[in-house]
């Protein structure tokens, strides 16, 4: 593990009928991580030390990706909230704040929804949302390509098996503003678990999901979010949108754009994120 990380412990929890990986640390309010399709809790490492002197951080590998569990089914978003919950709730976190980014996002989504009880402030970072009036527009834009090739059954696994280090490295740089933030060991480590058996098939089921997803978002808006939502998006994808985007979710949105980044907030512009998050966690608003 990075000597920045000399303070988090790894640990397995038990989240219902799967195991969930977790990686805690830090002191004070409890706030999890949720990473996205390539990565795994790992994407957040650089904003990890600074967030723990001042909460009680549990960066998860979602069911599908990682270190945790990829069971045959369960790989909507609402499933996936159920787990993150579970987890938080088997590590006597009873109330806590969510930041997820990209498929993590749309999770986190998902857990503010269903959980409101438990969810006492909500992070977006660069994602578009299952629900979003721009939902099935958003299909045509040539950076998600992916979403229909992901969405296709079984061929994706045998295409990128034996070529997880040249998909993942594709996958990151063709959506990066900042080609130094990411280093070739870090798509190394994301390559490394992308292949672990069944977690090529966990993730590309995240978006197998989205049509379920969608209708859940549609009926869950409905009632919208009164809890403080921080959405944030790079200057060179999601950045302009995201503010509008998740006020057709939730009252209480702020935030914006982050600059000279693309999107992968938590690796190209850490210092920018944390501060962000920082400061939207302890503002006085909201509980």
């Amino acid at each position: 593990m990075d000597a920045t990380l000399e303070n988090f412990a790894h640990r397995v929890v038990k989240a219902g009928d799967v195991n969930i990986h977790a990686v805690m640390g830090g002191e004070g309010p409890p706030l999890v991580l949720l990473h996205g399709f390539p990565q795994t809790w790992w994407e957040w490492h650089k904003v990890m030390p600074e967030l723990g002197k001042g909460h009680t951080v549990v960066a998860l590998d979602l069911r599908g990706a990682g270190h945790s569990d990829c069971p045959a089914g369960g790989y909507d978003k609402a499933t996936l909230a159920d787990d993150v919950h579970n987890v938080m709730q088997a590590l006597g976190l009873q109330l806590y704040a969510v930041c997820g980014h990209d498929i993590g996002a749309m999770v986190a989504l998902a857990l503010a929804f269903r959980h409101r009880d438990a969810v006492t402030r909500l992070a977006i970072l660069d994602a578009p949302m299952p629900g979003w009036s721009q939902w099935e527009a958003n299909f045509t834009d040539p950076k998600v390509w992916h979403f229909g090739f992901h969405m296709k059954r079984d061929l994706p696994e045998r295409l990128i098996q034996g070529r997880e280090y040249d998909y993942v490295s594709t996958f990151v740089f063709d959506r990066i503003f900042d080609h130094g933030a990411i280093k070739h060991e870090d798509i190394e480590i994301f390559a490394r678990a992308l292949a672990q058996p069944g977690n090529t098939r966990g993730g590309l089921e995240w978006y197998r999901a989205f049509p379920t997803d969608h209708a859940n978002a549609l009926a869950w808006k409905k009632t919208p979010l009164t809890i403080p939502v921080l959405a944030l998006g790079g200057e060179h994808r999601y950045g302009s949108r995201i503010v509008a985007m998740l006020q057709e979710f939730a009252i209480d949105v702020s935030g914006g754009s982050i600059p000279d980044c693309a999107h992968w907030l938590p690796e190209e512009r850490p210092v920018e994120v944390t501060r962000a998050l920082v400061d939207f966690l302890v503002s006085k608003t909201g509980p």
